[in-house]
């Protein structure tokens, strides 16, 4: 099982970071999305700054700080329900998958760690 919480966790670590640098960066295709479920641009790098936050967190969870890892992952399940409900509302279904996977693997990070 260790094993498998390394690989999740490190995944979503990953993928939140190279997620929190598009949207800092301001990426055309993270604006365009933001513009099409309702996110005011002025969002984005708040959004950017949560989820390296969780990224950093779950990051420092596989460094022995278990507490602070669970918080993160947790932190990031909360967040990506809330991307997902924003798409629900915005009725953009053809891209829900993207959030959808983000808060699988944060969920699966989470039920990992607690299972430790």
């Amino acid at each position: 099982m260790h094993t498998t919480y390394l690989i999740v966790a490190l995944v979503t670590v990953v993928a939140n970071a190279g997620m929190a640098l598009a949207d800092f960066a301001r990426a055309p295709f993270v604006m365009a999305n933001s513009a099409e479920v309702g996110v005011p641009p002025g969002w984005v790098p708040w959004l950017a700054t949560l989820k390296l936050a969780g990224a950093t967190g779950v990051l420092l969870g596989l460094f022995g700080m278990r507490t602070l890892g669970l918080a993160a992952a947790i932190g990031l399940v909360l967040f990506f329900a809330g991307a997902l409900i924003t798409h629900l509302r915005a009725r953009v279904y053809y891209n829900i998958a993207f959030p959808g996977a983000y808060f699988a693997f944060a969920l699966a990070t989470a039920a990992l760690l607690a299972a430790q």
